[in-house]
């Protein structure tokens, strides 16, 4: 009897956050008033051509200037070391710790194109605000540029077939993924603001 086995199996973790956890309204009124009082943050997303306003590039110590985000690290700290335990690394006696940490608000019409997380072994994103409307994360086939003459999948495969996979957050959710699976957020449709927390773990 002929047997079809799943190799390779990229792990996509998701965790949704209780309020005790990640008080929702105080991160967003953080993140809100970073939005509209880091003006180096306004200057490079305006220079690169950046929909909205991250602190990517302007801020890399978020944990240390406010409380909220230190509390948030702590229990981000605890999902990150579950997901390293399913995904069953061999740490060899290292941790995986907090590299950096950055705030985004996604106006409607914006997005972020494809890409990866180099020197990272572990990225994700919690999400602050989901209105109705507000783009998914959209993951690629790390396969993908390897398929050649594969034909295309069916509307209606499998999810695990797909080359693509639109994960839809909520308000609280946290996802992670290792860092190498390259990803994006497709055009918001929702008529405010999308915010989110990106971060990314490394070995130390």
């Amino acid at each position: 009897m002929p047997q079809i086995k799943s190799l390779f199996v990229t792990k996509l973790y998701r965790s949704e956050l209780e309020e005790a956890a990640a008080p929702l309204a105080e991160i967003e009124a953080t993140c809100r008033s970073l939005a509209a009082d880091d003006e180096a943050g306004q200057a490079w997303c305006a220079k690169n051509g950046y929909s909205g306003y991250t602190s990517y590039a302007s801020l890399n110590d978020l944990p240390w200037r406010f409380p909220v985000f230190k509390k948030l690290v702590k229990v981000l700290d605890a999902q990150v070391a579950a997901f390293a335990k399913a995904l069953e690394f061999d740490l060899r006696g290292e941790k995986l710790v907090l590299d950096d940490i950055w705030v985004n608000v996604l106006p409607e019409g914006g997005v972020h194109t494809s890409h990866i997380h180099p020197r990272s072994v572990i990225s994700g994103t919690f999400y602050v605000a989901t209105p109705k409307g507000s783009s998914a994360l959209k993951l690629e086939d790390p396969r993908l540029g390897l398929m050649m003459a594969a034909p295309p999948r069916k509307a209606k495969a499998a999810e695990e077939q797909r080359p693509f996979i639109y994960e839809v957050p909520q308000a609280g959710t946290v996802l992670l993924w290792e860092s190498w699976l390259r990803h994006e957020v497709p055009l918001n449709q929702a008529d405010s603001e999308r915010i989110s927390i990106s971060f990314n773990y490394k070995l130390a």
